[in-house]
């Protein structure tokens, strides 16, 4: 197998890489201050900004691999295939919290490519929008019949 990497790849990589080394690296030990500050569980402000930054750069959604049948104007990906994406996830995995910097963590990323390839177009205006403007925990999927 040719583990060679694409232009593509390696143009989309050095996006990343610069992104964190710009941005991320230097907010660790702001995000390791506001970790530590107030309770366990909260909105860390440094991510948020971080976040704001990425999708300005075309550096969000990167997991979701590209679709003819699902991609279109109002809603796609990145445009990147599994493998092209996975040195970019190895680049964010350096720091814990860095993928979801991108928009790229779990369990957000499995729910968004379920509403991306089944859901209709009004599902995806109301939870896929909401997670493309940078709002945290917005794309929480529920099993249930009231969830739609």
């Amino acid at each position: 197998m040719d583990f060679t990497m694409s232009t593509k790849q390696k143009e989309w990589l050095d996006r990343v890489k610069v992104f964190m080394n710009k941005h991320v690296r230097p907010a660790v030990p702001i995000y390791d201050k506001q970790d530590a500050e107030g309770p366990r569980w909260k909105v860390i402000p440094i991510i948020e900004e971080l976040k704001v930054q990425a999708k300005a750069e075309g550096l969000w959604n990167l997991f979701l691999p590209p679709s003819k049948e699902h991609d279109d104007d109002e809603f796609h990906g990145a445009g990147l295939t599994n493998l092209e994406y996975a040195l970019l996830s190895e680049e964010m995995g350096h720091i814990s919290w860095a993928s979801e910097v991108f928009n790229c963590s779990a369990p957000d990323t499995g729910n968004m490519e379920v509403l991306f390839r089944y859901g209709n177009k009004e599902q995806k205006r109301k939870w896929l929008e909401a997670v493309g403007r940078a709002h945290p925990g917005m794309c929480s999927v529920s099993g249930s019949k009231s969830a739609q």
